[in-house]
């Protein structure tokens, strides 16, 4: 991707916003695996607005000795062991999502990426924990600092459920699709970006109220 029209590195006080969802076997970092990863990446436009430019998602081998939960499983309709699922070890899922993160930052002049979540400390907890199997030393993501979709949601549309916030916010919402990682990703990523550009919004519309 070129350049960007206006990098980031102002916007977040040097950090690059990225969308991350992640679909689990069970709730426990250390002992679950990890079954899906997908990555969005934002930015700005030549007006300032952030969007979409990049999606990244792959399906994940389950480390060894990962405990599977049936629950968890049912939940997201995930089989493990489907032979169709093209799914890759969790280094080489780390290393391709990294890549292209890695060079957002660059063209950003940003210095670390911040994982923006639907309820994030499960995804980040869940990334850490794939980051240190894999023995990956340097992570472009800050290892505890997110930003928070059902925070956000609560504060500018008074939900804090994802498909919920979505339709508040006029957002398609389909929920034959969702709990995939990549439509969870990008229907964050969408929200994240309309709460934002809003703000954005309002500070203009501030300035232009301000007698002074």
């Amino acid at each position: 991707m070129d350049t960007p029209a206006i990098p980031l590195d102002k916007r977040f006080r040097g950090y690059l916003p990225v969308v991350i969802d992640i679909e689990t076997a069970g709730f426990n970092p250390k002992k679950h695996a990890l079954l899906e990863i997908a990555a969005v990446i934002v930015e700005l436009d030549s007006n300032g607005n952030l969007g979409i430019t990049e999606r990244y998602s792959t399906h994940v081998i389950p480390f060894k000795n990962a405990e599977l939960d049936e629950a968890a499983l049912k939940f997201n309709g995930i089989d493990p062991f489907h032979p169709f699922r093209m799914a890759i070890a969790e280094k080489d899922a780390l290393a391709m999502l990294f890549k292209p993160i890695k060079q957002a930052l660059k063209r950003n002049n940003c210095t670390r990426a911040i994982l923006v979540g639907h309820n994030p400390a499960f995804d980040i907890a869940f990334l850490n924990a794939a980051i240190t199997r894999a023995q990956i030393k340097r992570s472009p993501f800050h290892p505890f600092s997110t930003f928070d979709t059902a925070t956000l949601g609560g504060l500018a549309y008074q939900q804090t459920v994802l498909a919920k916030i979505a339709q508040t916010a006029g957002l398609e919402w389909d929920n034959e699709k969702a709990h995939s990682a990549l439509y969870d990703a990008e229907k964050t990523a969408e929200l994240f970006c309309m709460i934002v550009n809003r703000w954005k919004q309002l500070e203009a519309l501030d300035l232009r109220e301000d007698p002074c």
